[in-house]
């Protein structure tokens, strides 16, 4: 018999469709368990699928989907649906190379009506749909799911902003499960909080009491908002500011209620809707209940015992993350300078930045997921005399370039950013690779742009960063380095430097950042000349001027794309010295890499020692062969 009588029956959402009340009670069963079973044997986001099991199915069995659009915000909480809507089977593959994704993807599927991962992009997808829809003529709901973490961006915002005056009929569903990855913070989750301990009262409203025929004036709003405050409104009414209808909160674990509430909310088609869904992270599996923010992503495990800490081999050296090297870092340089401050858009434990919390919790700030306020906080502090460091994940720091530009750069600011995920990250795919920040970062005045190429460097880089009077950025890999002792005491480096790591002949490697150990392999086998650059910009040019006067190929490698980052950056020294020699520029190719193994995908991206040693060869055959009779050999 199966293990999986009812899901085995599910291969699209007509199916569920089919079934009895009775029966969606046993399939939530069934899908919590699969998720579970399923996830332990690939890895991948856990405790956020778990809590939105029921979520899923009642959506799913209400609307026609997908003529119906659901746009799941982030999408760190799909898997459900995945499951549901005919990848089952493909759940065996998740995150692996040619497997299905770990997020919504349109490409995947028709259910998948929009692709996210980086969060708060939900509402505006949805009234766009919906407005398309108007526009054609078309009978279908659009229904953005947000989490309370995904709640606290500007952009959520502005496009609860932006509903009513779309005069769209778009479905709001807020997935109210107290987390984002971090713990939340801010006045939104205070305000969440405060409607949580009224949940007795607010359960007994089947609707919202009203709705605002037209929207307030800025100051009508402010006033509100202050009533808000001191509890003079209900809680209720600030999403009813916005013009939607507000319903809830309601059990996001009762099936019953949820299909009940959400078949009424469906047939309010004259105006926008918000559902306000009470879930818990993790549910049903009490060890993710208990601790969501360490099962958020695991790798592999045995669910019948949990994550278990790997025990490294007696004679192993330990090899410390490039994100554990930071974390080190920030820790003793705040001792050495009380004028540090830690900020972090909601990404205290994948910053590396736990111990520096507990440490000077005065001095950290979690601004929740809010990166162009990080950026433009942080600016407000080196105004004033102190000295910010914003951790942030590289494909976050294009959320906010912008605020980098203006209010860091332009002022010539002393913020350190420390651009954690540079290059391939595996798994979560290209929503998550940091592909782009050399490119989007170097041509910025005033901005120093630093590549560590190992673990003591990246150390040593971070406290240059922090001595120069003026913005700096550090980009470091995901994972390990190559196992290099981390030197306590810290010593800044001479400022747009790099260093001849091997000396060869015929052919000079610049190897930018984490691309340095691949170069220095294939170097051996090239007997090439290796130099260390260190520095995206200021980039060394004497070092590139004297590397292609002593050398027949130049070949530029690094971990981002290729059109405009480091490579690039050479092309330009080279033409502004007025020298001309044959380059080969490597890096990340001219489209979105896939999800995968950070090192297949490297070598598929021809960025191992292998994929190197290739390239160079072909393009000394091709000089060659391009020589015309009677040149220089």
């Amino acid at each position: 018999m199966s293990d999986y009588p009812l899901l085995e029956r599910i291969n699209d959402p007509a199916d569920l469709r089919a079934l009895s009340r009775e029966e969606l009670g046993a399939l939530a069963v069934e899908l919590r368990r699969f998720i579970v079973e399923s996830v332990a044997a690939t890895g991948g986001h856990f405790s956020s699928n778990l809590g939105t099991v029921e979520l899923t199915i009642a959506l799913h069995y209400v609307f026609a989907t997908p003529g119906d659009r659901i746009i799941w915000d982030v999408g760190h909480q799909t898997y459900g649906h995945k499951i549901l809507t005919g990848r089952r089977e493909g759940m065996a593959s998740l995150r692996q190379r040619h497997g299905i994704a770990g997020f919504p993807r349109r490409d995947e599927s028709p259910y998948d009506a929009f692709g996210t991962a980086h969060s708060s992009t939900s509402i505006s997808a949805a009234i766009g749909m919906a407005v398309a829809a108007r526009a054609q003529g078309l009978d279908r709901r659009a229904i953005a799911v947000i989490g309370d973490g995904a709640m606290s961006a500007g952009m959520a915002f502005e496009a609860l902003n932006n509903v009513k005056h779309s005069g769209t009929n778009v479905i709001v569903v807020l997935n109210d499960n107290e987390m984002s990855i971090s713990e939340p913070v801010g006045a939104l989750n205070n305000y969440l909080a405060k409607l949580m301990s009224g949940r007795f009262y607010a359960a007994t409203k089947a609707t919202a009491d009203k709705i605002l025929s037209v929207s307030p004036t800025a100051k009508e709003f402010a006033k509100r908002i202050e009533g808000h405050a001191k509890g003079m409104i209900t809680p209720s009414t600030l999403f009813e500011e916005f013009g939607l209808n507000y319903t809830g909160p309601i059990d996001g674990h009762n099936l019953d209620v949820l299909i009940d509430t959400l078949t009424n909310v469906k047939r309010l088609e004259h105006s926008p809707q918000f559902l306000h869904v009470v879930t818990k992270k993790g549910q049903g599996y009490a060890l993710a209940e208990d601790d969501p923010i360490n099962y958020h992503g695991p790798g592999k495990f045995d669910p019948s015992v949990g994550i278990v800490k790997a025990k490294p081999a007696p004679d192993a050296k330990p090899r410390p993350t490039y994100t554990q090297v930071f974390g080190q870092w920030l820790c003793d340089m705040a001792r050495a300078d009380t004028r540090l401050v830690g900020i972090t858009p909601a990404m205290r434990e994948g910053s590396g930045m736990v111990a520096f919390s507990k440490e000077f919790p005065d001095r950290y700030f979690d601004v929740g997921i809010a990166e162009q306020h990080a950026v433009t906080f942080a600016a407000g502090l080196a105004c004033d005399g102190m000295k910010p460091v914003v951790a942030i994940y590289s494909t976050f720091l294009q959320r906010a370039y912008d605020q980098l530009i203006h209010d860091v750069a332009l002022q010539n600011l002393p913020v350190v950013f420390a651009l954690d995920r540079g290059g391939l990250v595996g798994a979560d795919g290209p929503t998550h690779h940091g592909s782009f920040d050399l490119s989007f970062v170097r041509s910025i005045p005033n901005l120093v742009v630093m590549a560590p190429s190992d673990e003591n460097e990246c150390r040593q880089m971070l406290y240059t960063a922090f001595t120069i009077d003026g913005p700096t950025a550090v980009r470091y890999p995901r994972g390990s380095g190559s196992g290099v002792e981390v030197q306590a005491a810290m010593t800044a480096l001479p400022v747009g430097r790099g260093e001849v790591r091997r000396e060869g002949r015929r052919v000079a490697i610049l190897a930018f950042g984490s691309m340095l150990p691949p170069a220095l392999k294939a170097g051996e086998e090239l007997d090439a000349t290796v130099a260390n650059m260190r520095f995206v910009k200021p980039l060394d040019d004497e070092l590139v001027l004297r590397l292609a006067g002593t050398h027949d190929l130049v070949v530029t490698i690094e971990e981002n794309a290729v059109q405009g980052g480091a490579g690039s950056a050479v092309l330009e020294s080279l033409a502004a010295q007025g020298v001309a020699v044959p380059v080969l520029q490597l890096g990340l190719p001219d489209q979105f890499v896939e999800h995968g193994d950070p090192a297949g995908l490297l070598a598929e991206c021809g960025l191992d020692a292998a994929g190197i040693v290739r390239s160079v060869r072909e393009r000394l055959t091709q000089n060659h062969a391009s020589r015309r009779p009677g040149m220089a050999a």
